[in-house]
C-alpha cells in the first residue's frame, strides 16, 4: 500500500462529500502532518538562529512565537478530545468528559435552529414544492412511473392479504362492531338525506326500466302465474283475456312512471322513503324493528361467506387490472397526474394553496414530533463511551481544526516578529 501523496490540492480540498472514514482518517493524518511539519520547521529555525545578531534575531524571534502560538493551539485542539499528553490537567478531554451535555446543547440548537415554525415555512416557500412537483409530473415517463410504483405497492399489499385474515376481522371485529353499535338513527339519517337530494331517483329509473324490459320479454310465464290464480270455474278464453289486458295495464302503468319525473307513484314512493327515515330516527317500535332484523342478518353465517366472496372478487379484478400497463384504470391514473401536473404549474392559486397544505402539515409534524425526532442526537450518542464519542466527532471536524494549528504558528510568529521590531525601535 502506497503512502498518500501530500500535495497542496489534497489538503486544500480535503475528503469529498460522501467520503467513507478512511477518507475522513488519511485527510485528519494529512493535516496533524502540517502542522507539526511547521512547529518543526520553527524549531530547527528557532535552534539555528539561537545567539545570531542581525536580521538571523529577527528570525530567531519569529520563530520563537511561532512555537509557542503552534504549542499554544495544538494543546487547545488536542484538550478537545483527549488529555494532553495524558496529563489530567483540568477543562482539558472536553468531549468525553461532557458530552452528555455537549449532546443535550446539540439537540438544543437543532431543534431550536432548524426545526422551528419560521425556518420550515421559509424553506418550503423557497423551495416551490408544488411547481417542482408539478413540473415533474408533467413529464409522460415521471407520471407513468408513479403509477407503476403505486401499482406495485398496491399489488405487493393485496398478494398479502390472504381470505382467512378478511374473515376474521369480519367475524371478529367487524360484525360484533355492528351488533353492538346502533345504526338505525344513522341510517335515516342517510335515507333522508338521499331522498331530499333525489339520489335515489336513478335506481328507481333503472329498477323500472328493468321491470318493463323483463314484462315485455315474458309474456308467456307472466301469463302462466296469473292464470294459475284464475277461478277453475271460468272459461279458458275468458282467463286469456283478462291475462293479457293485466299485461298491458302493468306494462302502461311501468311506462307512465318511467316517462312522467312527477307520477303519483313516484311522489308516493318519495313520501314512503321520508317516512320511514323519520320512523328511523324517532319512533321506538320502528327502531327496534330495525334493530332486530340487523342483528339476525349479522348472525348468518352466510353474512361472512358472502363479504369474503365479494372482498375476493374485488381483489382478482384489482390484480388483473393492476398487473397490465395497458389497462384503462392505469392509463386513466397517468394521464390524471399529468392533468394535476398541469394545473400546479398553471393555476398559482392552486399551486399556493397546496404549498400552504404541505407547509401546514410540515409544521405539525415538526411541532408534534419534531423534539422526539432530535432525541435521536442525544440517545445516539449517550451511547457512545467518552473516547469513541471523541474519535467519532474528531474523524469528521479534526481535520478543520488543524488549521487553528497552522495559523496559530504563522500568526503567531508574525506576532513575534511585529512585537521583536517594536521592542527595538522602541
Amino acid at each position: 500500500m502506497t503512502a498518500p501523496q501530500f500535495t497542496s490540492a489534497t489538503v486544500a480540498a480535503g475528503p469529498r462529500f460522501g467520503a467513507t472514514d478512511e477518507d475522513r482518517r488519511v485527510a485528519l493524518r494529512r493535516m496533524r502532518m502540517l502542522a507539526l511539519a511547521l512547529l518543526l520547521v520553527a524549531a530547527v529555525i528557532f535552534v539555528l538562529t539561537v545567539n545570531r545578531d542581525g536580521a538571523w534575531a529577527y528570525v530567531h524571534a519569529t520563530a520563537e512565537a511561532a512555537m509557542i502560538g503552534a504549542i499554544a493551539d495544538w494543546f487547545a485542539v488536542t484538550a478537545l478530545f483527549r488529555y494532553p499528553l495524558g496529563l489530567r490537567i483540568p477543562h482539558t478531554a472536553i468531549i468525553p468528559t461532557r458530552k452528555g451535555a455537549l449532546a443535550r446543547s446539540l439537540q438544543a440548537f437543532v431543534t431550536e435552529n432548524f426545526l422551528s415554525e419560521p425556518v420550515i415555512r421559509q424553506r418550503l416557500a423557497d423551495a416551490e414544492v408544488s411547481r417542482r412537483l408539478g413540473s415533474w409530473l408533467t413529464e409522460a415517463s415521471h407520471s407513468t412511473r408513479v403509477v407503476d410504483e403505486a401499482s406495485a405497492l398496491l399489488r405487493s399489499g393485496l398478494h398479502r392479504v390472504h381470505d382467512n385474515e378478511v374473515a376474521a376481522v369480519i367475524e371478529t371485529e367487524l360484525i360484533p362492531r355492528l351488533v353492538d353499535e346502533p345504526l338505525s338513527e344513522i341510517s335515516g339519517r342517510l335515507l333522508g338525506e338521499v331522498v331530499e337530494e333525489g339520489a335515489h331517483h336513478g335506481l328507481v329509473d333503472l329498477a323500472l326500466v328493468e321491470a318493463h324490459r323483463w314484462l315485455s320479454n315474458n309474456t308467456e310465464l307472466v301469463a302462466a302465474v296469473l292464470s294459475t290464480r284464475a277461478p277453475w270455474w271460468t272459461p279458458q278464453w275468458l282467463d286469456e283475456k283478462v291475462t293479457d289486458r293485466l299485461q298491458l295495464e302493468a306494462l302502461a302503468w311501468i311506462v307512465d312512471i318511467r316517462d312522467d319525473p312527477n307520477h303519483a307513484a313516484r311522489r308516493a314512493f318519495d313520501d314512503l322513503l321520508r317516512q320511514l327515515s323519520a320512523d328511523l330516527q324517532n319512533d321506538p317500535a320502528t327502531v327496534e324493528r330495525a334493530e332486530r332484523l340487523k342483528r339476525r342478518v349479522l348472525s348468518q353465517p352466510q353474512v361472512v361467506v358472502t363479504a369474503v366472496s365479494l372482498w375476493g372478487a374485488l381483489r382478482r379484478a384489482l390484480l388483473e387490472t393492476l398487473e397490465d400497463p395497458q389497462s384503462p384504470l392505469r392509463a386513466r391514473g397517468v394521464a390524471q397526474l399529468q392533468a394535476l401536473g398541469k394545473r400546479l404549474v398553471d393555476d398559482h392559486d392552486f399551486s399556493s394553496r397546496v404549498d400552504g397544505y404541505v407547509a401546514e402539515a410540515a409544521v405539525y409534524c415538526v411541532e408534534r414530533y419534531g423534539a422526539e425526532v432530535t432525541t435521536v442526537i442525544t440517545d445516539t450518542i449517550d451511547r457512545w463511551d467518552g473516547k469513541e464519542a471523541a474519535d467519532r466527532i474528531e474523524l469528521h471536524v479534526g481535520r478543520d481544526l488543524q488549521f487553528i494549528r497552522i495559523n496559530g504558528t504563522l500568526v503567531g510568529g508574525l506576532a513575534g516578529l511585529l512585537i521583536y521590531t517594536l521592542s527595538r525601535l522602541l
